[in-house]
């Protein structure tokens, strides 16, 4: 008879220091003791006094010391040793020569600290899926109920916004029970929504001051909201948005094409997603410009205490500032404005853009006289006769110049004016002051035309205006309502702001010329000017040394003034490659609807649609970091519609710098029976090809 050969047997001593009692090591009444004895059936363990000893087998007796020597590193952390920990710790022991971290690794990962509580993974996957939200921006924590997927997503997302790595948290989920089978349920909508979101306010509350919380929801720094309000950040579909080759509605904008954003350089569309009809809002800064959006639409503002501080810009919806646009008497929400001229491409001119604006300003261009100008700085008179070759300045009389046409041998008198013809060319031959206006091709030009037409039309007919104590603003003003459009537009494209009044032509006292009454028959339009520092407005000496002496034109500034409603419109919202995800929106304001700064997780993501899904990740803004949890066994979504968290793992797997964390029923941290229940289930499916 053949006898089995036995393996061979060791023995392990292992001494507890004396600093930790021995309760804390084998657990109240041995509870951790029982678990390591059930563990390990052949081995012996004994234990006298501060000494635990081992017999048995060698590789069993080898894990047992293992065991301890790792429950002590975590109980040296301050951490306590359950019996839960204590059976996972065997686990992950059993499985490290598959090259997994040891349990003291896991156990003493502590993620955050709250009122006395230390939030840390408690499974080796669970400690992989941390890992990897903490190297990867975009992270998928796949796995059955009560495997800590959202948990531990939310305490990553706090410890995030606590160590400013990122300025808000964004917790969605898909609602699918909210719309018609939750229709009949009494209260708004938010009212409806709240429970479905409610586990996500209890993680909340685990891991923050609770007083703090509304606080935070309040300034944007927490939004909680379905994932249907995450696309409906959008404008109208006829809302203008500028493009290197000027404006067009946002409504006819698709994927590749491209806008400006807030550098003044182009940036590509992204995304385009039509959002349906929504409530919109006609959003009004102090300076006259306005746009309109929806009530979720994104904002990037400060405030005064922000600009103090030298806090970041912060985001926030539309509908959050309503009710709170002021401090005080003052304006509360700042909007950045461009931080470099608009790029627009080079386009050829008829005329020089400096002569041009001061034509526009102080000439005659009637058409049916030689032109002329009137100005009493010879200095502009020969710096226009420089910018118009063939062209020579006569002065007349007084402030009156003409624009002649240079002869050369041989010309015949019927030889139309150089200057008449360029401004034949440009449509402005027969324009009055009340009806001159700046063409096209000067207006979306490169930004040195634009500036020069702009220092042509001030030098000519504009001005500094100095104040005591303050910087020095510039003035225009003109009878013509294009021409003071047209001067705002230029004004805005350099980065600078505009305010505009009018000064009637009825009852105003009329003015002198030539020892005569002149009546006013046109309204005045006073356009009050700020342009960014770097950007001179004049290039006429007296105005241009008054300007710098008074320390030049200050920090232009834009503040939102109101928010109003302006009815229900079908609406769109786009996505840009910009790294702020700021583009130029109608007037010049700058407004964006994708996340930057942002640390967002989308829960329950099973129950969204691929196209849902696909709207969420390409929201995805710069400096965020994204976590999608789910579990594709629990599925809601009405009968034949695919999951969109199903199809991302064939489309994504991969793909650098996205990660899929897998856990399993040996991951679920409540009660052990839904670890069991999950098993049941798995193996119910399988058997019948589910």
């Amino acid at each position: 008879m053949t006898q089995t050969p036995t393996r061979p047997q060791a023995t392990a001593r292992f001494t507890v220091p004396a600093k930790h009692p021995m309760v804390t090591v084998l657990g109240s009444g041995d509870a951790l003791l029982r678990v390591i004895e059930n563990a390990f059936p052949s081995t012996d363990i004994h234990v006298r006094g501060n000494e635990v000893t081992a017999t048995g087998d060698e590789r069993e007796v080898r894990l047992v010391q293992r065991l301890f020597d790792e429950m002590m590193l975590v109980l040296r952390t301050g951490a306590p040793m359950t019996e839960d920990a204590v059976e996972r710790s065997i686990a992950m022991l059993r499985d490290e020569e598959k090259g997994a971290e040891t349990p003291a690794e896991v156990l003493t990962q502590n993620i955050l600290s709250s009122r006395g509580r230390t939030i840390r993974p408690k499974t080796l996957n669970q400690k992989r899926y941390v890992d990897a939200i903490d190297k990867h921006t975009v992270v998928f924590g796949i796995g059955p109920a009560g495997t800590g997927k959202t948990y531990l997503a939310m305490a990553k997302a706090v410890q995030a916004l606590q160590s400013k790595q990122v300025n808000r948290i964004i917790l969605t989920r898909p609602a699918v029970e909210a719309g018609e089978r939750l229709g009949f349920l009494p209260g708004t909508l938010y009212e409806k929504i709240d429970p479905y979101l409610r586990p996500l306010y209890d993680a909340l509350h685990d891991m923050l001051d609770p007083d703090s919380i509304p606080r935070l929801m309040a300034a944007g720094t927490i939004e909680v909201a379905p994932l249907a309000y995450m696309r409906g950040r959008a404008q109208p579909v006829f809302t203008k948005v500028l493009t290197p080759d000027g404006w067009r509605p946002i409504g006819d904008l698709q994927v590749g094409d491209l806008v400006i954003g807030s550098n003044g350089e182009p940036t590509p569309v992204l995304g385009v997603y039509p959002q349906g009809e929504k409530d919109i809002y006609r959003v009004t800064a102090q300076d006259g410009s306005w746009t309109l959006c929806c009530g979720e639409h994104l904002w990037t503002v400060r405030t005064a205490a922000d600009r103090r501080r030298d806090k970041p810009w912060r985001v926030l919806e539309t509908k959050d500032m309503i009710g709170n646009l002021r401090a005080a008497h003052a304006r509360r929400y700042e909007l950045p404005l461009l931080t470099a001229p608009v790029c627009f491409p080079e386009r050829a001119v008829p005329m020089d853009p400096y002569a041009l604006g001061l034509l526009l300003g102080d000439g005659c261009l009637t058409g049916g006289t030689t032109p002329s100008f009137a100005t009493e700085d010879p200095e502009l008179a020969s710096a226009l006769e420089e910018a118009l070759p063939g062209v020579k300045v006569r002065w007349r009389s007084r402030a009156d110049y003409t624009l002649n046409r240079e002869k050369a041998p041989g010309d015949v008198v019927t030889l139309e004016n150089p200057v008449t013809g360029m401004l034949r060319a440009m449509d402005l031959v027969g324009t009055r002051s009340h009806s001159k206006f700046i063409p096209d091709d000067y207006l979306h030009n490169c930004a040195e035309v634009r500036l020069a037409v702009l220092q042509g039309l001030l030098d000519a007919d504009g001005g500094p205006v100095v104040q005591d104590g303050r910087t020095c603003r510039i003035q225009y003003t003109t009878t013509s309502i294009l021409l003071r459009d047209d001067v705002v537009s230029l004004v805005r494209s350099l980065g600078g702001v505009a305010y505009t009044r009018r000064r009637a032509a009825e009852g105003r006292r009329p003015g002198r010329a030539h020892g005569r009454e002149v009546h006013h028959r046109h309204d005045a339009h006073v356009v009050d000017i700020r342009l960014p520092e770097g950007i001179e407005p004049f290039r006429l000496s007296r105005k241009l040394d008054t300007y710098r002496a008074a320390g030049g034109g200050g920090r232009p500034m834009r503040f939102i003034d109101s928010i109003e409603p302006a009815g229900r419109e079908e609406a769109v919202c786009i996505q840009v490659a910009a790294e702020d995800s700021l583009y130029v929106t109608q007037d010049y304001l700058l407004t964006h609807n994708t996340l930057n700064d942002a640390f967002i997780i989308l829960d329950e993501a099973q129950n969204t649609s691929p196209e849902q899904m696909k709207m969420f990740l390409t929201r995805l803004g710069f400096d965020s970091k994204i976590v999608i949890t789910g579990d594709i066994t629990q599925i809601d979504l009405p009968g034949g519609t695919k999951s969109g968290l199903r199809q991302v793992r064939e489309i994504l797997d991969g793909v650098e710098d996205v990660h899929f964390s897998l856990l399993t029923s040996n991951d679920v941290v409540r009660h052990k029976l839904v670890g069991r229940i999950v098993d049941a289930y798995e193996q119910y499916d399988s058997r019948n090809g589910k």
